[in-house]
């Protein structure tokens, strides 16, 4: 149901509301629920904030567009191979029974973004955020062309000239070609970039590739380039729930309105008055350079998403002033209050401790990862079987796994206290690179020596490779004297 729809639902109780005393166009205010977008024009802005946010973005797109060029053994370093059910990442090579390093992973970044966001507020949305670096790209090239705010406000205002419409082409232009380089970009993570590239450039490109470039290009292009602050705004979950990771000693973006209030206009140098006028001199700078459009000096808000640009603004104009600097600034609750900081409480030593534990172990399981293991598992249907020369025979299981990059022959072997024997006899399986290779083994040993049941273990150790080994335990079912 669109705006209207609501509009005539709500009209008689609007028609209600409208006295004889409200002026004619009341009623009409009461029915307009949604206020219509305006679209925002941020300033550029220079400072050691946004030199901070430009090498961010060069680190971060860099990694993006580089990574996926970058060779290991004759193979893409980074590769996602999903037909495969090979994810390769510089020297490791990572299975689908490998799930749980990503499950870690994931658990891990969730842990780091609660623990920084309790310890300096939303530093994620503002230097990481892959919706503000491409938006901070995006930005740049429109400044490039179009100019800086006033200009473009002034531009989108005019009248359609040929001038006009050359810059709105080549900014387009700019927009959709890189837009469509970061789709490909992208797309290079799960199909080899090398041979993807030759492909577009022959024309040959699959349909599924084909429709993520298109797809990915198109994502970036809208977000980065029409939905911007709208993303942060009404899409992003995380500036709903970063509120219940805030406290009064959460590091945040804010305007020290004890000393910048009363606001007001005036000449270069003419210092505060006490009492009657604060260090803001109403310029309107910190609004006009914010991203999501918000004024900071209304207080901590959901829409911010602390990139600093205002703190940059402020302090030039700080400097104009002759005024010190740290108007609007990074600080806590408490130091506003004049009450003292704590740096390390509570939920910031969890979350600490947490990280590193998870760190730790994740570390150490990738170290002690073995490319080569085996599950066993003994056939329930009988306990054991009475063979006619005096043995007693169990049946197993044997789940292979290799998860190196070739194929090998692997040999079974079992060992316990009984004289056991195998069957087959060699137990020799070919598995090959990836596959989990269900084998069935029978293992025998006389019925009564040793009496009752016991511990016993399979190793798995390839032919051609003798590193490349693998054991697990299981219960030999033996009858007792």
């Amino acid at each position: 149901m669109g705006t209207r729809g609501v509009a005539r639902l709500v009209e008689p109780a609007s028609r209600l509301s409208a006295t004889a005393a409200d002026p004619p166009d009341a009623a009409a205010e009461t029915e307009s629920l949604y206020e219509a977008r305006q679209k925002v024009y941020p300033r550029g802005v220079v400072g050691r904030f946004a030199r901070l946010r430009t090498l961010a973005a060069w680190c971060l797109l860099g990694l993006f567009y580089s990574i996926p060029w970058l060779t290991w053994n004759s193979r893409q370093a980074v590769l996602f191979d999903l037909p495969a059910r090979k994810f390769y990442v510089l020297g490791l090579v990572m299975w689908p029974q490998d799930f749980i390093y990503l499950t870690a992973l994931l658990v891990i970044a969730a842990l780091t973004l609660f623990f920084f966001t309790a310890l300096a507020g939303r530093l994620w949305c503002g230097y990481a955020c892959p919706q503000t670096v491409w938006t901070e790209v995006f930005l740049w090239m429109e400044r490039k062309v179009e100019g800086d705010r006033n200009e473009r406000m002034k531009l989108d205002r005019g009248r359609w000239t040929p001038s006009k419409i050359a810059r709105k082409a080549l900014k387009q232009t700019l927009w959709i070609s890189f837009a469509a380089w970061t789709g490909f970009t992208f797309v290079g993570f799960f199909t080899p970039i090398r041979t993807l590239g030759s492909e577009w450039m022959s024309g040959s490109l699959g349909p599924w590739e084909t429709f993520w470039i298109a797809f990915y290009g198109l994502a970036t292009y809208g977000n980065a380039g029409y939905l911007r602050e709208q993303v942060c705004k009404y899409m992003c979950p995380y500036a709903r729930f970063q509120s219940a990771m805030f406290d009064k000693d959460t590091l945040i973006i804010t305007y020290d309105a004890v000393r910048g209030e009363p606001r007001g206009p005036r000449r270069r140098g003419v210092q505060p008055e006490v009492g009657l006028r604060g260090a803001c001199v109403d310029c309107t700078w910190c609004v006009q350079v914010c991203p999501t459009g918000i004024d900071i000096r209304k207080g901590l808000q959901y829409e911010c998403i602390a990139c600093a640009a205002c703190i940059d603004a402020c302090d030039s104009i700080m400097d104009k002033m002759q005024y010190p600097r740290g108007l609007i600034r990074y600080t806590t609750e408490n130091a506003l209050e004049h009450h003292p900081t704590h740096i390390l409480r509570p939920r910031v030593v969890m979350y600490a401790c947490l990280l590193g534990i998870l760190i730790t172990a994740f570390g150490v399981s990738l170290t002690l990862r073995k490319p080569v293991a085996v599950d066993v598992i003994r056939d329930r249907n009988a306990l054991y079987r009475m063979l006619d020369d005096g043995r007693v025979e169990n049946v197993y299981d044997l789940k292979i796994m290799n998860k190196t990059e070739h194929q090998h022959r692997f040999v079974v072997a079992v060992r316990g206290q009984g004289a056991l024997t195998l069957d087959p006899e060699p137990a020799t399986f070919v598995v090959r690179s990836g596959e989990v290779f269900p084998a069935a083994v029978r293992v025998r040993r006389p019925a009564y020596d040793p009496s009752g049941s016991e511990t016993i273990f399979f190793e798995v150790r390839a032919a051609d490779e003798p590193s490349l080994q693998a054991s697990s335990k299981a219960r030999f079912i033996a009858p007792s004297k």
